[in-house]
């Protein structure tokens, strides 16, 4: 079972991952209750979600649409999902999967890692739990999930070329803006969501309003 399902209206209680171009993900389990819940929670997100009860028939359709994420129930009564797994990445080395198990244990941790599984999680798990892997493969993948991840990305670009362009190290922009050079660095690297009070001074130290910092945003 997932922790807080209560049926088919999931509310998730953080504000939800917005795509910009809608992410595509198959969801293969035989509890009808998990297949709902995720359907519901991802749907909420801004995925676009396809569910399967049948294991037997998910490699063609990984084969014959684009997905950008499986997520894979392990004990299915027609194949186990290990089994299903080696077929997958048979078809498709690439595509990001998690690894869904109510019963855990270190020889299917070993073998999802031998099938590169991207994540591998416990039933019951909570929504922030799932949002929270969903997110470390975005980034691991190279996906954007958010318009807000966009947006982040793209202030740090900024600042960083416009910092080059006037050849300032992060330890001279450091100390124009009294913010730490770690801090700094983290938000040229999307790491970090800077403040507006942050903004303000990495644009004053640069010399630009700080809507220069937003990229055309």
């Amino acid at each position: 079972m997932v922790a807080g399902a209560t049926g088919a209206n999931v509310v998730v209680g953080a504000i939800p991952l917005r795509t910009a171009a809608k992410l595509s993900v198959l969801v293969i389990d035989d509890e009808q209750d998990i297949r709902e819940y995720l359907q519901d929670f991802l749907n909420a997100e801004g995925f676009e979600v396809t569910t399967l009860a049948d294991p037997t028939v998910a490699v063609a359709r990984i084969r014959d649409e684009v997905f950008h994420l499986v997520v894979l129930d392990l004990m299915m009564p027609q194949i186990s999902g290990l089994d299903l797994l080696a077929q997958i990445r048979a078809v498709d080395d690439d595509i990001a999967v998690i690894i869904l198990t109510g019963y855990p244990s270190l020889e299917t941790a070993s073998a999802s890692i031998q099938h590169e599984v991207s994540a591998y999680i416990h039933k019951p798990f909570t929504a922030d739990e799932f949002r929270d892997v969903i997110g470390r493969i975005a980034r691991r993948k190279g996906l954007v999930l958010r318009r807000e991840d966009e947006l982040h990305a793209a202030i740090g670009r900024q600042i960083r070329d416009l910092r080059k362009a006037r050849g300032l190290t992060l330890k001279q922009m450091a100390r124009r803006t009294n913010l730490s050079v770690s801090l700094l660095s983290q938000i040229e690297r999307a790491e970090s969501s800077a403040s507006v009070s942050s903004l303000f001074k990495v644009a004053t130290a640069l010399d630009v309003r700080l809507t220069d910092l937003f990229a055309g945003y």
